[in-house]
């Protein structure tokens, strides 16, 4: 039986109703936008790792020889080509002959060879300058610059290769020994003779020497400093006992395989903590500082190791005779700088800084500076809340006087001159006018005195100094100008130029530069910044959906560097020419400004910068009338997947779809250095709740409206898949439809798989543009990555 049930309806509703109905059978009736395969194969030429081959002459990697001389491999269009640069006589010409030694080559191996398309891309000068080694296969060859004399050897194979990729080393000074983990103590090898010497023997497993875990970053190679002597060596013994472990289990058929490393949390009681030595090759001996453990803290990463394998946060004497390091507290918020003796252990703590909410020692790398000789210590602080170096007593402590002041911020120091008393440093907002974001390199005087502009145009600037400190390679670009590089004299002095990059390859695909921007923040007051990406075949009579592609900080923003990229965090600039209009902003809370900028969410880790995202965003419709604000999406990768699904439940109204990949989406969950630092610690309340309730993302789940794709690695040891999984259980819970992918066997870097790349785009194309996407469209191999350093 049918039961109809008759409702009155009202004559002013009926009326309503009567005249919108042709309009919304209009709407109906309206064709479906359309995305073909054709669409996708267009757009798929704007990804990071094609995009970036069609730019040539855009990279000066210098390889330094003697002089200052160096040289470099360019890539162009046609090929490569070997360049050689000699700064003082200001040439830059072949670095040998090409077509001379392609020829010599082809007739010994018995192919042709082109000279622009050599089978090698490394190469070694003779002493003497007049000849050159390179390797291809299993051969060496030799001959003269211009490929005479050429003569080939055998490479024996490397017996050592199994051993030596089983134990990865630490260098020293000179290049003739190594350090080496085994069995969780330090070995020694002369990498000459192969002979091996233990140095430590009480390490054990979770209490070993140098070595190097993070919980999100881990690896076999020793974490270690050593002294320039090449007789002494900086590191720790680390304690992890009792730590708590994560796991991982790998899917395969049959019996799958478990992963189980230490990683601490935020509250464990049992945190990763180090016992600072010094260990000396002569006995061998290991003398231990005199201190407590120290916490397993870096004074601008959450991480002690150093990009290049070091112990961060030390510096020795340049006789090897001091030991300088600071330490960092759990909480991020005290950094102490200390000095020992590294025959005695004996520790004399010279300075101490504690900040409100935490201590940064800069933006590139810590920026403190050891000067021994003086008797001083270069710091960096925000006290003035802007970064900025100050010159101190290293016997006392004292302030003596400040190095940089004004406008803007310090954001590395790239050399010290402690003999001229003079320093350059990389400097970020310090022009009137100009994008705050734009890197500049200055030269200054310990006094304060005398700060010189190294880099004069309005661009972003990259420096690589020669080894000597008298030159300097200068790379600038801005977002929507490609790069030029030049090369300067220590004081800015135009010396020449070195390459003009070569876009014509990629403008002739039809590809167009991203639109830089400035909207005000939430407060209706602060100046932010982004780029916006539109699709080539671009209508301004059009409406077209808005895609926010977020990561939120704390130690980035979604622009990241503002040098010129063909696209942008590997899709931002592909994804817009399927028909949308994409943005990236820097919100309040990410680096780079102020220091009161950096914190505007310190403690509130579901904010996200999303308030600035939403303003910004509803800014730039107001501005531009085709921007359809009414659909609105949002995507990003790890940090940005925090904050992609962060935004579909905080603001169910505005954002209507979101992609969230690889998320941290409850920080308790995360590496205990991560929420610490930019959360605070985490407090338990009796009733059971906690100060970090508020940002994990799984309580708010049950406010889902739009649509969501959620997407994890399963083998994922940086951000672990069991963040997903809460949020996927609370949405369950809450009885809400959304979409899941889960990678076997991917960690961090999934978001620029294919299969990933095109789920994305269709989700974006079905759901917000209301197209249907072509069926199971195929990328072709791509270059590229997105599996950079943690929540990027």
């Amino acid at each position: 039986m049918t039961v109809r049930i008759f409702r009155f309806v009202p004559v002013a509703t009926a009326v309503l109703f009567l005249i919108a109905a042709p309009e919304l059978a209009a709407q109906a009736s309206a064709p479906r936008p359309e995305v073909t395969a054709e669409d996708y194969a267009r757009a798929e030429k704007y990804l990071g790792g094609n995009a970036s081959l069609l730019v040539f002459k855009a990279s000066v990697q210098p390889n330094w020889i003697s002089g200052d001389r160096f040289w470099y491999r360019n890539r162009l269009a046609r090929g490569a080509e070997f360049i050689l640069v000699d700064p003082a006589r200001g040439s830059r010409g072949p670095a040998f002959d090409q077509a001379g030694v392609a020829a010599a080559l082809s007739a010994v191996e018995g192919k042709s060879f082109d000279a622009a398309d050599l089978p090698f891309t490394d190469f070694e000068y003779a002493p003497d300058g007049k000849g050159m080694t390179f390797v291809v296969g299993s051969r060496r060859y030799s001959c003269d610059l211009k490929g005479r004399g050429l003569k080939a050897e055998n490479i024996p194979p490397e017996t050592a290769a199994p051993r030596r990729l089983a134990e990865p080393e630490t260098v020293s000074p000179d290049g003739r020994l190594a350090v080496f983990i085994r069995n969780d103590n330090l070995w020694l090898r002369d990498r000459t003779s192969g002979a091996e010497t233990q140095l430590t023997f009480d390490g054990v497993k979770d209490y070993g020497y140098a070595t190097d875990n993070a919980g999100w970053r881990r690896s076999d190679r020793p974490v270690a400093t050593w002294s320039p002597d090449g007789r002494k060596i900086a590191t720790f013994q680390q304690d992890q006992r009792g730590v708590g472990e994560m796991y991982l289990v790998e899917t395969r058929v049959g019996h799958p395989v478990l992963q189980a490393w230490k990683y601490p949390l935020p509250g464990d009681e049992k945190v990763t903590m180090i016992e600072r030595v010094v260990v000396h090759l002569d006995g061998p001996r290991v003398v231990r500082l005199k201190m407590p453990p120290d916490q397993h803290r870096g004074s601008t990463s959450d991480d002690i190791r150093a990009d290049d394998g070091s112990l961060d946060d030390v510096a020795w004497s340049p006789d090897s005779r001091r030991l300088a390091f600071v330490s960092s507290s759990r909480d991020h918020k005290t950094a102490r700088l200390r000095e020992a003796d590294p025959e005695t252990g004996e520790v004399r703590e010279v300075y101490q800084e504690t900040a409100p909410t935490y201590f940064e020692s800069g933006a590139d790398g810590p920026c403190w500076r050891y000067l021994p000789g003086s008797g001083e210590f270069i710091w960096f602080s925000e006290k003035e809340d802007r970064g900025r170096l100050y010159l101190h007593d290293l016997g006392t402590g004292r302030l003596k006087n400040p190095i940089t002041s004004g406008p803007g911020r310090v954001a590395g120091v790239v050399r010290v001159e402690a003999k001229d008393r003079r320093l350059i440093f990389v400097g970020l907002g310090m022009e009137p006018g100009r994008d705050p974001y734009f890197r500049h390199l200055y030269s200054v005087d310990f006094d304060g005195r005398n700060q010189v502009l190294l880099t004069p145009e309005d661009m972003t600037h990259d420096a690589v100094l020669s080894p000597s400190g008298k030159w300097f390679i200068d790379t600038f670009s801005r977002p929507e100008v490609p790069s030029t590089t030049v090369l300067r004299t220590a004081a800015g002095r135009l010396v020449l130029t070195l390459e003009q990059a070569d876009i014509s390859a990629l403008l002739e695909t039809g590809w167009t530069p991203p639109t830089p921007f400035m909207v005000k923040g939430r407060d209706g007051k602060t100046d932010l910044y982004g780029l916006m990406f539109r699709p080539t075949n671009f209508d301004s009579n059009k409406k077209y959906p808005i895609i926010n592609n977020i990561y939120p900080g704390p130690q980035s923003g979604s622009v990241g560097s503002r040098s010129f990229s063909a696209s942008r965090r590997w899709d931002a600039r592909a994804v817009a020419e399927l028909g949308f209009v994409v943005v990236q902003i820097d919100g309040m809370g990410t680096p780079n400004r102020s220091k009161s900028f950096h914190d505007a969410y310190y403690g509130d880790m579901a904010d996200n910068t999303l308030p600035d995202q939403v303003a910004g965003m509803k800014e730039l419709a107001a501005r531009y009338p085709w921007i359809d604000i009414a659909r609105a999406g949002i995507y990003g990768h790890s940090g940005g997947g925090f904050a992609s699904c962060a935004a579909m439940f905080h603001y169910p109204d505005f954002f209507k779809v979101g992609v969230s990949q690889a998320g941290n989406h409850d920080n308790q969950g995360y590496e205990d250095d991560w929420g610490e630092k930019w959360h605070g610690l985490l407090v338990r309340n009796p009733d059971g709740t906690s100060n970090y309730d508020s940002q994990a993302n799984q309580n708010f789940a049950k406010n889902l409206e739009g649509k969501l794709l959620i997407a994890h690695g399963s083998m994922d040891s940086n951000v672990p898949p069991y963040l997903t999984l809460l949020v996927v259980d609370a949405l369950i819970a809450a009885n809400k439809d959304f979409d899941m992918i889960l990678f076997p066997n991917r960690g961090h870097g999934f978001g620029s798989e294919p299969y990933m790349t095109r789920r994305r785009w269709d989700y974006f194309v079905r759901h917000l543009l209301g197209a249907e996407p072509p069926k199971e469209f195929a990328f072709q191999p791509a270059a590229g990555s997105i599996s950079r350093r943690g929540l990027s």
